[in-house]
């Protein structure tokens, strides 16, 4: 890996700016919910310090392969996000490949599994629930969300990343990119579809037997998927190229927005039960995907 290489993971768009915008970008989230419902919300570094909260956090001790396995999952959904987060072509990226369009799609994927296996290792009933959930709608977002990454890519026929940043007149890289964002709210597990963290059904779902360091990482795994997906939605509708400096800000912008648009659509919606979320993507949102593909494959036979 070369030098640019290294700033993408762990400058730009990686670790050192990731984590703190992952902060910002939860305070974002908590403070749009707080202006919705009339309140005064978070101080601006609360995500933070309930971080360093739970790192000094004791937690009742586990033991065995159980232990290790509920500490190995946030570790690797970080992990993860971050390699996904260097693999934006945020920048002409050095890090780009053919096909690691879809290298970091199943990175975005990696930490909701994660999530489901926590759920299912926690032994509690809760926890079991709640992954069953997770399990189900993430079958029905996945199959909406594989099929608009699957439309930006046909519009430029290639799954190279730095080839598909930016945007085109191609109507199907528009309504891909819709597709994308509809998905985010699901896995981010925001309302209308937090089934699968449902406090007042579930207590916080596959999180429930988790405390202390361990639930620092999801909390901290939550703040990258925003960057990572917001991120990922901001490369394909953001001009390629320019200085480098008004690009970064750009970025961070558009990413931040909507973070505030749909932190604002949770706040003002109430949760949807399973079979309706599952019934809003497998009709409503496939629609959309479809109508999508085909635009996209039928603009394509013309060029």
């Amino acid at each position: 890996m070369n030098a640019s290489g290294l700033i993408n993971l762990f400058l730009f768009p990686g670790l050192l700016f990731a984590v703190p915008a992952g902060w910002f970008f939860v305070w974002g989230e908590h403070k749009a919910a707080a202006r919705m419902q009339r309140r005064i919300g978070p101080p601006l570094l609360q995500p933070f310090y309930d971080f360093v909260k739970l790192l000094g956090k004791r937690t009742p001790e586990r033991r065995g392969m159980e232990a290790n396995l509920l500490r190995l999952y946030p570790a690797l959904s970080v992990l993860a996000l971050l390699g996904a987060l260097a693999l934006l072509p945020v920048f002409p990226a050095s890090l780009s490949f053919s096909g690691d369009g879809i290298l970091l799609v199943a990175l975005l994927e990696l930490p909701s599994i994660c999530f489901i296996l926590a759920g299912f290792t926690s032994g509690s009933i809760y926890g079991e629930i709640g992954a069953i959930r997770e399990a189900v709608l993430s079958v029905a977002n996945n199959l909406v969300f594989l099929l608009a990454i699957v439309t930006v890519a046909v519009t430029r026929h290639t799954f190279r990343l730095s080839d598909l940043a930016g945007p085109t007149t191609n109507p199907g890289h528009w309504l891909g990119v819709l597709g994308i964002l509809i998905c985010i709210p699901a896995k981010l597990r925001l309302n209308p579809f937090s089934t699968s963290s449902a406090e007042q059904e579930i207590y916080s779902g596959p999180l429930t037997e988790y405390a202390g360091a361990a639930l620092g990482m999801w909390k901290l795994a939550h703040g990258l998927e925003w960057v990572a997906l917001t991120g990922l939605v901001s490369t394909l509708v953001l001009p390629v190229g320019g200085p480098w400096l008004l690009h970064a800000c750009l970025f961070v912008a558009v990413s931040f927005l909507q973070v505030l648009l749909l932190s604002a659509t949770a706040a003002g919606t109430a949760r949807f039960t399973l079979e309706r979320s599952i019934r809003f993507y497998w009709q409503w949102a496939a629609i959309l995907a479809l109508l999508a593909f085909s635009s996209a494959v039928y603009m394509g036979l013309r060029s």
